[in-house]
């Protein structure tokens, strides 16, 4: 459901701005998919070469499909007149929301998107733009256009186009909420034919939800809209139109008071505060209330469960339970629509999408999942009717569902013959839709921790913690001087309560002083660390305050690195804070996300020249950091050469360190030595080693030494413009993490989540130790 844009903070408006200003304006720009290095690569893609592709669309307009990249592009179309919560702002203003709407779609489902702002307002004039751009594109997206002329331009852009076209104001809700509903029912022992629908709203999406559930069973008879001119009844003369007239009624009820007694289900998508405490309490047994108003939704779920404890409640927003949110359907029907090359999204379509999400929150979550959310999973009940609109498992039931109605409703043009083959393309998106970092953000919400920052003066730490208490992923300790991060606060725009949502350690006057230097000589007396040497220490190094807080309970994770050398604060780590029992030395391991996948390298930044016991300690302590982010740990011992092919050190090294990883984890799914394409391509790893262990791509590649690994991380972080995640500490004792001077605002609020998230498996393996003993 789409928010209230007005209500944000002014710290979030000015982090939204800069986000869509740099590095470049927008969200969203072109890459060639092909090379063009050549005279010859230039001749193919364009004169003379081009010719051919045309001639045989020309002769065969099917092979378009097959040719351009139309069949997996979509326009993301508005008028902007009826954007988010903002009204009718115009097509201009509309745009950063269509190509948000691209980012999704891209993100989700792996679909292009051109996304197309008209300034047009007459109906006839808009359908004629949208329609003669029908053979650009494989489907359209109807987006933010006011009723009831949605419903007009939707209907004859159907007619004429032989593409899907789909409005997911209307449609997208429509699903999510029908899922809802059929869930709801099984829960409460109900059946769709004999419920009481009573609406508070009858703008598109309203009238779209209603619609669905008369296709799927629920009768007219049964279903009462209310709107602000009261109940839709039978001759009423203002504000009716031939959609909203389908469903009034003969009643003389006139309010929405009126016409809620009995009611089964409520379906709210108007105003915040229209449905009353009184009215819940005349609502049917077992009822569903889906109180769909952003931000204030109709009624607050903890109201109205304290006067219905048996109800079921979905709201739009994402801090209640079952959150009706259109990205949990639109990138998926498009996924399948697109690869059967359906000419429409019909009833059949909408429908199988509504079962398999309906489905999908009634089966029991994966392992995978379930390491993913922290261990926490919610199993299908009144507070989970609908899944999560992030769970990696709608694109396989969705897009699947979608695609076998197309063909079995006659309107696929490309059916699929093989439909194991078309999953198990559809699971390598998955691992490729660039969020890894969304299970770790859900687990640290769970129990947020304190975290310490040593470079609390720093604007992109003061950002971050401005992120972390807004989304609840932690509680920010800074070390700085309060006038100084007063003044940046201002300067900056955020809203960082000092003493009260973060905690400050001002390193020049803190009245906890003497107990960090007495714990610093006592942790660090045996290295050399004499009372005066603490007393400076102390008194100079903001790393040192960081690691003495950690080790004194005062925060459970520490981050610096943003300034200063990585090797003194890694002395300091290792001295301080100390490395973990049954560990030999501390690693490092960085996550690079790429638009063709994420991948962990290690050992980035700490050990020159690694043994192969160090190299098979640091393989296994990565696999078990990585399924924290709900995967499959695949590693592959990287080298110059593959599988024996050489006898140098390097590969004898990788070689050896492969047999004590096999006799430590044998679980793990590990293989080596191989070269970096050998480690990501299936196909050439089966040429050359049919037998190996490993399948798929790997998604840990430890290379056999520093220059390697960080070559890696800096040659991937530049050519293949991606987003590096750590570098992730492996092995010390407490929570405690080094970045690097280039690390930006989102990289700290990442690392944050991250440290959170170990700070919590540690509280969790101390408490399962204390309660063995």
């Amino acid at each position: 459901m789409a928010s209230n844009m007005s209500t944000m903070s002014d710290d979030l408006r000015s982090g939204a701005l800069v986000y869509h200003r740099l590095p470049k304006p927008g969200k969203l720009e072109i890459q060639a998919t092909k090379p063009l290095g050549n005279q010859r690569d230039l001749a193919l893609a364009y004169s003379p070469g081009v010719a051919a592709p045309c001639e045989a669309i020309a002769a065969d307009p099917s092979q378009a499909a097959e040719l351009t990249a139309r069949q997996n592009l979509v326009a993301v179309v508005t008028n902007g007149t009826a954007v988010l919560g903002l009204g009718d702002i115009g097509a201009l203003a509309s745009k950063p929301v269509m190509e948000g709407k691209a980012v999704l779609f891209k993100k989700f489902a792996g679909i292009d998107v051109f996304d197309i702002e008209v300034d047009e307002k007459d109906v006839t004039r808009l359908v004629n733009v949208v329609a003669a751009l029908e053979p650009t594109f494989g489907g359209i997206n109807l987006e933010d256009i006011k009723a009831p002329e949605c419903f007009e331009v939707e209907a004859q852009l159907r007619e004429r186009m032989a593409i899907p076209v789909f409005h997911d104001d209307q449609h997208g809700t429509a699903i999510i909420v029908a899922a809802a509903v059929v869930n709801a029912l099984e829960i409460a022992g109900k059946t769709l034919p004999e419920v009481k629908i009573v609406t508070s709203g009858a703008g598109a999406a309203a009238l779209a939800c209603l619609n669905l559930l008369v296709s799927m069973g629920a009768r007219r008879e049964n279903i009462f809209i209310t709107d602000i001119e009261g109940v839709v009844y039978e001759g009423r003369p203002t504000l009716m139109d031939r959609w909203k007239s389908i469903f009034a009624q003969k009643t003389d009820a006139r309010t929405l008071a009126e016409v809620i007694p009995g009611a089964d289900v409520f379906l709210g998508l108007s105003a915040g505060g229209v449905l009353k405490t009184a009215m819940v309490q005349q609502m049917a047994d077992k009822p569903l209330i889906l109180a769909l108003a952003n931000p204030n939704p109709e009624i607050d779920p903890g109201e109205a469960k304290a006067v219905r404890p048996d109800a079921m409640i979905c709201t739009g927003r994402s801090d209640y339970p079952n959150q009706v949110n259109n990205v949990l359907c639109f990138p998926y029907i498009f996924r399948g629509a697109l690869d059967v090359e359906a000419t429409t999204i019909n009833e059949a379509m909408k429908q199988a999408a509504v079962e398999a999400i309906a489905k999908l929150a009634r089966e029991a979550p994966s392992d995978v999942v379930a390491r993913a959310y922290g261990g926490e999973v919610t199993t299908f009940g009144a507070e989970s009717l609908i899944p999560s609109p992030f769970d990696p498992r709608l694109i396989l039931r969705i897009a699947p569902a979608v695609a076998k109605a197309a063909m079995d409703s006659g309107v696929a043009k490309r059916p699929i013959e093989d439909f194991r083959a078309y999953e198990e393309r559809l699971s390598r998106f998955v691992f490729r839709s660039g969020f890894v970092m969304k299970p770790i953000f859900t687990a640290a919400k769970e129990a947020p921790k304190r975290v310490i920052y040593a470079d609390g003066e720093d604007e992109r730490v003061l950002r971050a913690a401005q992120v972390a208490i807004e989304e609840g992923i932690a509680i920010p300790i800074l070390v700085g001087r309060p006038a100084v991060i007063e003044t940046r606060c201002k300067r900056y725009g955020l809203s960082l309560a000092l003493g009260t949502t973060v905690q400050i350690v001002n390193p020049e006057d803190d009245p906890r002083y003497r107990d960090y230097v007495a714990t610093l000589v006592e942790v660090g007396g045996r290295r050399g660390i004499t009372p005066d040497a603490a007393r400076t220490l102390v008194r100079t190094s903001t790393t040192v305050i960081a690691s003495l807080a950690v080790v004194r309970g005062e925060a459970d994770a520490m981050i610096c690195g943003l300034e200063g050398r990585f090797q003194s604060k890694l002395r300091l780590i290792r001295d301080i804070v100390g490395i973990e029992p049954g560990v030999k030395g501390l690693s490092a391991m960085t996550l690079m996300i790429t638009s063709k996948g994420h991948y962990f390298l290690a050992d980035t930044h700490v050990r020159p020249d690694p043994t192969a016991e160090e190299i098979a300690e640091t393989a296994v302590l990565c696999a078990q950091h990585v399924t924290r982010f709900g995967i499959e740990p695949k590693i592959a011992l990287v080298c110059h050469a593959d599988f024996g092919e050489a006898d140098t050190p390097s590969a004898r090294k990788m070689r050896l360190a492969l047999e004590l990883i096999q006799q430590r984890a044998p679980h793990l799914e590990v293989d080596g030595e191989m070269q970096g394409d050998t480690a990501l391509s299936q196909d050439v790893r089966e040429r050359k080693l049919p037998q190996s262990r490993l399948k798929g791509e790997a998604n840990i590649l430890v290379f056999p030494n520093l220059d390697a690994a960080n070559a890696a991380y800096q040659f991937t972080k530049m050519l293949a413009d991606a987003l590096p995640v750590g570098p992730i500490m492996i092995g010390p004792a407490r929570p405690a993490h080094i970045l690097t001077s280039s690390v930006t605002a989102r990289g700290v609020v990442n690392m944050t989540a991250l440290a959170v998230v170990e700070a919590q498996a540690q509280a969790s393996d101390k408490a399962e130790a204390l309660a063995a003993q």
